[in-house]
């Protein structure tokens, strides 16, 4: 490099006053609570109690799911006009608020919600990033400098009648419905898929596999609608977990009891924010108890891992169809979507499945957490709501995410390899069964441990002993025979 192209060539364009510049910090602002005064960035929406919370808890760099975010944002807006109406919150701050909490329900300043999914017990660290967005904000659109809680608080406004203690577990149920519908939309697009696949293919038969040995045969159409049926009575199980869920703890306050509200704040705020979330909610029967417990929360993530249990199986069995293909049962070809290997040319993977597997995996794992979580709670309170919302969501999340796209790029694609099913089919000394009722149970066992020993498939070797003729083999063990075998009797 040549003396002009070096270091001191680059800095000769700059001036002086730019090498000498230091960095000054981002304007602050001072806001106090109940451990003292701290300073905020100006120009932050958040304040100073989930600063701390952020400094506190920097555990996984994973920020509030957004379900949850709009839900809190939903049950502040319910809380604001139910305050008004019962003449609690004035017009012009539960103006200011109601205006603020849309706007967080519509995905605004997302980028204000700092605190971590891992945090201190209950999420009362959650609950204050939220009312102090909604204060800050509230106070500019009527014109007031950020932090001025002596005219707008977080605590005495925005949270007005309300605790952690029962909007978090409102929160928690109402994010789950969000996040359900989508697995359940995502769900309903892959049992499409698969009863699809199960027309298409209900005019092949196959040899049927019990512990992984040869059975009576099946069509390849009746395993892929029995895939597609397992899933729907997974779906048909859904309506009870949603109906848990809509029975929410709002208006219990601390423990319940609804200390701090007024006379009909429980039922008007759950029915404002039944009306604003679009989903059906209703006030607890017994507070105490929706206090206490997460049950809904825990059956929702019980219904997840039943939906994984039941889609890992699955996928296990289609990579079991493709394997090989030289030398495995090669019975189905999935999409080939990517390489297979960085060493082996030509291998493609059932990288669709795989992936599948290891969502699945996870949201069992997930289920566990949860259960755990669950029952940690102690009295009046569950404080480990925070990881039950993280895994919940996040469970759904991946399972929303990724199974259109698995429907799409995976079960739409999939191809019959007919040739090779006929060959396992014949090949089956199981199908020797079908003349149980003719031969006997002993005399079958014993013609099949023959063939096996000659090399032949049982009609082949029937014939050959003169069991059967060439008309009664093709009347008992013919194309037309294996098709109706693998039919249900009525």
């Amino acid at each position: 490099m040549p003396p002009e192209a070096g270091p001191s060539a680059f800095f000769s364009g700059c001036s002086c006053r730019a090498l000498t510049m230091t960095a000054t910090e981002p304007p602050t602002r001072t806001e106090k609570d109940s451990l003292g005064p701290k300073e905020v960035p100006q120009s932050a929406y958040y304040g100073v109690q989930a600063l701390r919370a952020k400094e506190n808890f920097p555990v996984s760099g994973l920020s509030l799911p957004p379900e949850l975010v709009r839900a809190y944002a939903l049950i502040k807006l319910a809380c604001c006009e139910a305050n008004e109406r019962l003449g609690v919150l004035d017009a012009e701050r539960a103006r200011a608020i109601a205006q603020a909490a849309r706007e967080v329900a519509d995905g605004r300043f997302a980028d204000q919600f700092i605190v971590d999914v891992f945090q201190a017990g209950a999420g009362t660290s959650t609950n204050m990033n939220v009312n102090e967005v909604l204060a800050n904000r509230a106070l500019e659109i009527l014109g007031k400098p950020k932090g001025d809680y002596a005219y707008l608080s977080p605590n005495d406004h925005v949270n007005r009648g309300q605790s952690t203690n029962d909007t978090f577990p409102t929160a928690l149920n109402l994010s789950s419905l969000f996040a359900l519908g989508e697995v359940e939309s995502a769900l309903v697009r892959l049992v499409q898929a698969l009863e699809t696949k199960a027309k298409e293919f209900e005019g092949l038969p196959k040899a049927g596999r019990t512990h992984l040995q040869d059975a009576m045969p099946v069509t390849l159409g009746s395993e892929f609608q029995a895939y597609a049926s397992t899933l729907r009575r997974v779906l048909e199980a859904l309506p009870h977990v949603k109906e848990d869920l809509g029975e929410v703890a709002l208006g219990g306050s601390a423990v319940g009891s609804g200390i701090n509200t007024k006379v009909g704040f429980r039922n008007l705020s759950v029915e404002r924010l039944s009306a604003l979330a679009k989903v059906p909610l209703r006030a607890a029967r017994d507070p105490f108890e929706t206090m206490q417990s997460r049950r809904a929360a825990s059956e929702a993530s019980a219904w997840l891992r039943s939906a994984a249990v039941e889609l890992t199986r699955i996928a296990n069995d289609l990579r079991l169809l493709t394997s090989g293909p030289a030398t495995g049962l090669d019975e189905i070809r999935l999409p080939e979507v990517q390489p297979g290997s960085s060493i082996m040319p030509g291998k493609v993977n059932p990288s669709m499945v795989e992936c599948l597997n290891q969502v699945c995996f996870h949201v069992i794992g997930s289920d566990l957490a949860t259960s755990l979580a669950s029952q940690a709670g102690q009295f009046e309170i569950n404080v480990m709501m925070p990881v039950m919302a993280f895994e919940v969501l996040f469970s759904c999340r991946l399972l929303s995410n990724f199974l259109p796209v698995f429907a799409e790029r995976c079960v739409a694609g999939i191809r019959p390899n007919p040739q090779r099913m006929e060959h396992y089919l014949l090949s089956s000394h199981a199908l020797a069964t079908v003349l149980t009722p003719r031969l006997g149970y002993l005399k079958v066992a014993e013609v099949i441990k023959k063939a096996a020993a000659s090399g032949m498939n049982p009609r082949d070797y029937l014939v050959k002993e003169g069991i059967l003729s060439a008309q009664e083999a093709e009347e008992f063990l013919g194309l037309k025979a294996l098709i109706a075998m693998a039919r249900p009797v009525a």
